[in-house]
């Protein structure tokens, strides 16, 4: 079960809740999504401290931790996740093999998120699907990201289009031309 998956299955519950007649429903479930969520923040935090501190230090003892989208995710969304966000960005282009872009820019304040494509353009849904598990992969690594935009190979400056100049072909009329007479006099 992905973090995301989990997210849109609480976010449902929530809105069916929200619908009952008794208004102290929906606040009592509310409630109660917080007040879990404080639990496990609370453990999660526990958890990375002791592994943190018979490891020496985060980046080693966690590294295993890090590298699982679910655990990755469960961290950032209770910012206790070590990595800052461009190192958490990275991971999830390499979980979702996303290893032909890189990132042009990243608007902290926003969440806005550029990548730029190496590839050769290739196949649409092929595109499309990368685009896909890149998607899936940041809301895991990180949920800060809240918008993604995926440049198009060579979008940024083209070259201009080759003109051709020469002569016309004989009988080749140019374009707006009338029909051409037997003789060659217009």
């Amino acid at each position: 079960m992905s973090a995301e998956t989990t997210a849109r299955q609480v976010e449902e519950v929530l809105d069916r809740l929200t619908s009952h007649a008794d208004p102290a429903v929906p606040a009592a479930a509310e409630e109660l999504v917080r007040v879990l969520m404080d639990f496990y923040g609370t453990g999660l935090a526990r958890i990375t401290a002791l592994l943190s501190e018979r490891g020496g230090g985060a980046a080693g003892s966690l590294a295993p931790l890090l590298a699982d989208e679910t655990v990755s995710a469960l961290l950032a969304l209770h910012d206790l996740h070590p990595e800052d966000v461009r190192t958490r960005i990275g991971r999830a282009l390499d979980a979702a093999g996303g290893d032909g872009f890189t990132v042009r820019e990243l608007d902290e304040e926003t969440g806005a998120l550029r990548l730029a494509s190496s590839g050769g353009g290739g196949c649409p849904s092929t595109a499309d699907a990368a685009r896909q598990r890149i998607e899936a992969a940041l809301s895991c690594f990180a949920p800060e990201v809240t918008a993604v935009e995926f440049e198009q190979p060579g979008s940024a400056a083209r070259e201009p289009a080759l003109l051709q100049i020469g002569r016309r072909p004989p009988g080749l009329q140019p374009a707006g031309a009338g029909p051409a007479s037997p003789t060659g006099a217009s």
